[in-house]
């Protein structure tokens, strides 16, 4: 049931940006070392744009560096077929 639910919002939120709000450009950011969060940013059909190295100073005093994805517009329609996709084992959604 998480996974759904986390699939769903994910296609809502991704769907209010790209054709609701016009966004040309949908951008996630995880730590270099979340390799759990990059495959998940992957598996939504994120490309990876590129690494921020050493972009920022945490509290901690660690400088992490930051992998950037995005969705692009143009890519919208091939990221939303796949959630869509992934979702459709659930009878609650409609795309």
């Amino acid at each position: 049931m998480g996974m759904r639910i986390e699939s769903a919002s994910k296609m809502h939120l991704l769907q209010r940006a790209c054709e609701e709000l016009g966004c040309i450009e949908v951008e996630f950011r995880a730590h270099w070392h979340n390799h759990q969060s990059r495959r998940a940013i992957e598996r939504l059909g994120a490309k990876q744009d590129g690494i921020l190295r050493n972009h920022t100073i945490f509290e901690n005093g660690t400088v992490p560096d930051t992998v950037v994805f995005s969705i692009i517009e143009a890519a919208w329609p091939a990221v939303k077929f796949g959630l869509a996709e992934g979702l459709s084992d659930y009878q609650s959604w409609s795309p």
